[in-house]
């Protein structure tokens, strides 16, 4: 059964085509029920962020290009649509490649930790919906064993610079002074909340988070001296903001050109900066044309990131030569179940004899023939059972010269000069 990862990501795509592409937690779901259902498609996972959404299955053999069809009809997207931007890896090429997602080695900000915990909560959700069989639950356990071993052993998380760290840096260079500005934050996520947390570190001067739900607003706004309001009152405080900062898991834009337009007439025109995060968009795209407005997104924060990256270059050609290896040990444990297991099948045989000569001698017994006798019966004809085939097999070897099984029945029996250790 062939392995496949295919996706694409903030290297191979524009935000446009992957948030077509994003499934948000309910609708991967929902997905993965749809997918594993595909003929040919025997286990599978999704893995979708605000960089990337990823398939992992397990295929029968001519089922390859499955997941890639589904994937384009599930999302509305014609035939071959995705073709020039995806990328496709089988075997212990996906499992490299996975390997190297969950250490961030192929994240924008290299070796970011927030992936870790996008991939397991990707595992739940495929577990949940019992798409995952022993190959890929196993790869995904041995996947984590792996990320953990690299944060260990190297250095890649040293300083890592996130992107919310990043979305805050970009303010700073806009507005010389944070102290005397008013930030907006759009949601209550991992992502705000770091945001939050950043913005509180250079004492921002006042603070509004706006959630769908008041009282997650307020959770995160308390901890940050902040005010929290709701998305229905998002037009009204949008004109109070100097720099907004937005990441939500909604499916449609929360921030109209309208919307900001009248919230710039309100402040006479004063610039607003403004950093949209989520895939999809939170921030209507040709807000970016407004003159006064400094709208980024997601990949605007490439290069930003890349200043950052050159600190962490040699802890990542640490944390290849980790995954080649894992990729090696995965890859021997999976070859192995295509294997006919010899020890397996010499202990079943065995267990079947001593079943068998075992009821003999207990029926010696219960019809009053001497304990001594069944003792011997019981030795001598099981070790004959369990002898016979083998010492026929070498008989046979000595004949035909077979040095090959010869010497292979030392190593096995672990004989010298006929002792048996």
């Amino acid at each position: 059964m062939p392995l496949i990862a295919l996706g694409l990501n903030h290297r191979t795509a524009p935000v446009s085509l992957r948030e077509q592409v994003a499934l948000d937690a309910d609708a991967a779901t929902v997905a993965l029920t749809e997918l594993g259902q595909q003929q040919g498609v025997e286990e599978a996972l999704i893995l979708s962020t605000c960089n990337r959404t990823e398939i992992y299955a397990g295929v029968a053999k001519g089922a390859e290009n499955v997941p890639q069809s589904w994937l384009e009809r599930h999302q509305h997207l014609t035939a071959g649509r995705l073709d020039e931007f995806l990328y496709r890896y089988q075997d212990q090429d996906a499992v490299r490649h996975v390997f190297r997602v969950a250490t961030g080695l192929d994240s924008m900000v290299l070796g970011e930790p927030q992936i870790l915990g996008q991939v397991k909560d990707a595992y739940r959700q495929a577990h949940a919906a019992q798409t995952l069989r022993a190959p890929l639950d196993r790869l995904l356990q041995h996947t984590f064993a792996v990320a953990k071993r690299v944060r260990t052993d190297t250095r890649i998380g040293a300083n890592t610079v996130s992107v919310a760290f990043t979305a805050v840096r970009l303010a700073e260079q806009v507005f010389t002074d944070l102290k005397q500005a008013c930030v907006l934050l759009i949601g209550a996520g991992d992502t705000i909340e770091l945001v939050a947390r950043h913005l509180a570190e250079q004492h921002v001067a006042r603070l509004i988070v706006v959630n769908r739900t008041a009282e997650t607003a307020r959770e995160l706004a308390s901890q940050y001296g902040g005010y929290a309001t709701t998305l229905a009152d998002l037009p009204q405080h949008l004109a109070e903001a100097d720099i907004v900062i937005s990441s939500t898991a909604s499916r449609q834009p929360l921030v109209s050109r309208g919307m900001v337009e009248q919230a710039l007439a309100a402040r006479r025109r004063k610039p607003m900066f403004m950093v949209d995060l989520a895939m999809p968009r939170d921030i209507e795209p040709s807000v970016g044309e407004l003159s006064d407005v400094y709208l980024y997104d997601i990949d605007d924060l490439r290069q930003v990131i890349d200043d950052n990256r050159y600190s962490r270059v040699t802890a990542a050609r640490e944390a290849e030569a980790i995954i080649d290896l894992q990729v090696q040990r995965y890859m021997s444990w999976r070859q192995a179940l295509s294997i006919r297991n010899p020890a397996l099948e010499m202990r079943h045989h065995a267990e079947v004899y001593r079943d068998e000569v075992l009821a003999k001698a207990q029926h010696m017994l219960a019809h009053g023939r001497p304990a001594d006798e069944a003792l011997q019966f019981l030795a001598h004809t099981l070790t004959n059972k369990l002898l016979h085939h083998p010492s026929a097999r070498l008989r046979e070897a000595a004949l035909n010269g077979d040095t090959e099984l010869l010497h292979a029945a030392e190593r096995l029996y672990e004989t010298d000069n006929g002792e048996l250790h």
